[in-house]
């Protein structure tokens, strides 16, 4: 069996080759990481192959035709977690490119060698910026061109499950994934905490749907190799209920030993400052309206479907960011 990992790289592909080793390989199993780039590296050398602990690391760019020397097997699984997120931070053509013409190739690849195992790792971008909750029946309104991309790219993937009733597509939309190699959201959060510069950005009650990296890994195990799932499906990956952003600032605390009183700063204090500071150069400290205003904005994602798909959570909130803090050493989480 092979385990095909388009963009296994990066934060979340990382864990998942962890854990396909430690529970999941067995004699003549093979876990090929497919990426622009190798683990820790940037720039691109095509053609070189890589082996490192047992895994074969092959430089390939998903923009492009994929072809690379690959042997099939009846249970071959792909996961397509080949992106590019950072938004802002890229050209907004970059995100049509490689997502799209991403989803593109990857499936000629899996039409081309019969493969009928997909996971797609898509975002709750394609819901759009709104306070309600959202479900995966919500109907999508992208106001990005990474959540447009996204969403282009899940009617991709549907596309090819629709060709044969017996192949099998996964569609997960994480909330914010946190955990170790995270350096994003949750990270800034903590050392903001720790530092004493973190305060409430107009509202304590923000929601801020999330998932630990090593429980969204294991529910991609769940829906890949544990089970069989014919058809396709969609999936919110959060804790359900969400937590809002004091819950989510007082449960790190507790699970990393901190005390630290936070300040509430109005919303028409931060809004008045953004609107002046903004135009002349406030907004490299994130004091621009638009920046503010979406820090004020909850990303209500509803995760009832996936609290009753049958999979088990392995970890409670708390106990992850415990285990994010050991895996750490108790440094900090980083």
């Amino acid at each position: 069996m092979n385990y095909i990992i388009f963009g296994g790289s990066g934060f979340i592909g990382t864990h998942l080759i962890k854990l396909l080793q430690k529970e999941c390989v067995a004699l003549g199993d093979k876990i090929l990481n497919l990426d622009i780039v190798m683990p820790g590296e940037e720039g691109v050398v095509p053609g070189k192959v890589e082996h490192i602990d047992g895994v074969e690391y092959i430089r390939l760019d998903v923009r492009k035709p994929i072809e690379f020397e690959y042997e099939p097997s009846a249970k071959d699984v792909i996961f397509n977690l080949a992106a590019v997120h950072r938004t802002p931070g890229h050209p907004d053509y970059e995100y049509f490119e490689t997502n799209i013409r991403g989803a593109e190739n990857i499936t000629r690849f899996a039409d081309k060698y019969g493969i009928k195992r997909i996971l797609f790792t898509s975002s709750i971008a394609p819901y759009g910026a709104a306070e309600e909750s959202k479900k995966e029946d919500t109907l999508p309104t992208p106001n990005t061109p990474y959540g447009i991309s996204k969403l282009v790219a899940e009617t991709i993937h549907i596309g090819w499950q629709e060709k044969e009733a017996d192949r099998e597509l996964t569609i997960v939309r994480p909330g914010v994934v946190y955990g170790k190699g995270e350096h994003g959201n949750f990270t800034r959060l903590y050392w903001g905490q720790r530092k004493r510069y973190f305060f409430y950005p107009g509202r304590k009650d923000t929601v801020k749907a999330c998932m630990y990296v090593k429980e969204l890994v294991r529910f991609f195990k769940y829906r890949m190799i544990d089970n069989d799932f014919p058809g396709s499906d969609i999936f919110n990956c959060t804790f359900e209920p969400a937590y809002t952003i004091e819950q989510i600032c007082m449960t790190m605390q507790k699970a990393t030993n901190m005390r630290r009183h936070i300040p509430l700063v109005p919303a028409w204090i931060l809004m008045s400052a953004a609107t002046i500071l903004g135009p002349i150069g406030g907004k490299k400290v994130g004091l621009h309206p638009a920046r503010v205003k979406k820090l004020m904005i909850s990303t209500n994602i509803c995760g009832k479907k996936l609290a009753a798909s049958g999979y088990q959570f392995y970890y409670t909130f708390e106990e992850s960011l415990r285990d994010w803090y050991k895996d750490c050493d108790g440094r900090g989480l980083k």
